[in-house]
């Protein structure tokens, strides 16, 4: 049986990267079953010593300082310039994956894999034996857009929205290149979509919760960066009106710290939870999520229709503000760098009439309903063409 192979190109420098990546990996079979082999490779850490050190070092910086994003995102933007034409770390391994593996597509979910692999991907395989594509997360433009998203030679750049693409046209991706294909979210988070009895059932019966309480979702990366035990306090002074679903990530001090405070606090009804497959859920029966400006995070959150209150302690990082600017900007969702930030809002949502109405209606107004399975298409059609294989019919 003929097969298109794919290649991702992905890191685990924050969980946004990689769950793109696996999402795209579950249409690709949902889709086209076996007609496709995907193969996911975290490139970064895997090539190399100092890329396995600079993700090492981008978590360790999430989790403890934040604000030392801003140097370290000016020292990876030097890799535009040493990229332009091959690469400078982790060239042999990436070659030699090359020459096993022989994609017909390299897709590049991340920014640092974008410049200079490509044009070692047709260099080993010719040019007309491989296309490379690249989906870019962020939601807008500006400081914190990476130039190495942007590869000239690129045969596809698909951006998360208009914006984003608008930004990427500045820095001179060719305009018949560039299209704008939504948020490449897993399939179940299209598929699972619970009901209002559904909602209830789930509330009640699996989180031990109240279905007619406002629900805050703290939220966190998965390397599990949060401030839940600042924040936890603030929202029980609201106990006889707000819950809480807590979520740690692979965080297990702070999980044990929560389910200490829990008890006590009985006043205060929470669900806690540790690294959880279930956040599409989650957001679906929340009425606000606070979180950092993660992509993967805040694209299903606008999905589900939950408003966002954007967590900045530390500082933003130069990332996470393209993602706070758009939502700032469309929605005026908020943006809190300390305990008492979160009880400002608390009292103006919670307290007075309409004050939660006047973000979730112009929050709800920046989304708009995807075709998710048009960019899966687009893609895997380049590998059947690079592959000289007829494109065969979707399951």
């Amino acid at each position: 049986m003929s097969q298109v192979r794919i290649l991702v190109l992905t890191s685990s420098t924050g969980g946004g990267h990689d769950a793109r990546a696996q999402a795209f990996a579950e249409w690709a079979f949902e889709l086209y079953r076996h007609k496709v082999d995907v193969r996911i490779e975290q490139l970064l850490e895997k090539s190399s010593l100092v890329g396995r050190w600079g993700v090492d070092f981008y978590n360790w910086i999430q989790k403890r300082a934040p604000w030392l994003h801003h140097p370290y995102y000016m020292v990876v933007e030097g890799l535009s310039i040493i990229n332009r034409d091959s690469i400078s770390f982790g060239k042999r391994y990436y070659r030699e994956l090359l020459r096993e593996y022989r994609p017909h597509l390299v897709f590049s979910v991340h920014d640092c894999l974008n410049r200079g692999y490509f044009e070692v991907a047709r260099a080993e395989l010719g040019a007309d034996n491989v296309r490379c594509t690249t989906y870019c997360g962020e939601f807008s433009g500006g400081y914190g857009y990476s130039r190495n998203w942007v590869d000239k030679t690129v045969d596809l750049y698909f951006s998360r929205t208009p914006t984003a693409r608008d930004y990427a046209l500045e820095l001179g991706l060719p305009p018949d290149r560039a299209k704008v294909r939504g948020h490449l979210m897993r399939p179940r988070s299209h598929h699972d979509v619970l009901t209002a009895e559904t909602k209830r059932h789930y509330v009640e019966d699996t989180l031990g919760l109240r279905s007619d309480r406002f629900t805050v979702l703290l939220g966190t990366g998965g390397n599990g960066a949060n401030n839940h035990m600042q924040l936890l306090p603030v929202l029980a002074d609201f106990a006889d009106r707000v819950q809480a679903i807590v979520i740690c990530g692979r965080n297990a001090r702070t999980y044990a710290e929560v389910v200490h405070w829990r008890a006590q606090h009985p006043e205060f009804s929470c669900f806690i939870d540790g690294y959880t497959d279930e956040m599409h859920r989650l957001l679906q029966v929340s009425d606000t999520i606070v979180t950092r400006g993660g992509t993967t995070t805040c694209a299903k959150a606008l999905h589900f229709r939950c408003p966002i209150i954007f967590n900045a302690f530390g500082s933003i990082m130069p990332q996470e503000r393209l993602t706070v600017k758009y939502f700032d900007r469309g929605a005026g969702c908020p943006i809190i760098d300390s305990a008492a930030g979160l009880r400002e809002v608390m009292e103006k949502w919670i307290l007075q009439p309409r004050g939660y109405e006047a973000v979730r209606r112009p929050f709800e107004a920046l989304r708009y309903e995807e075709d998710h399975a048009a960019l899966i298409h687009e893609l895997i059609g380049l590998g059947f063409d690079a592959a000289h294989i007829e494109r065969p019919a979707t399951v």
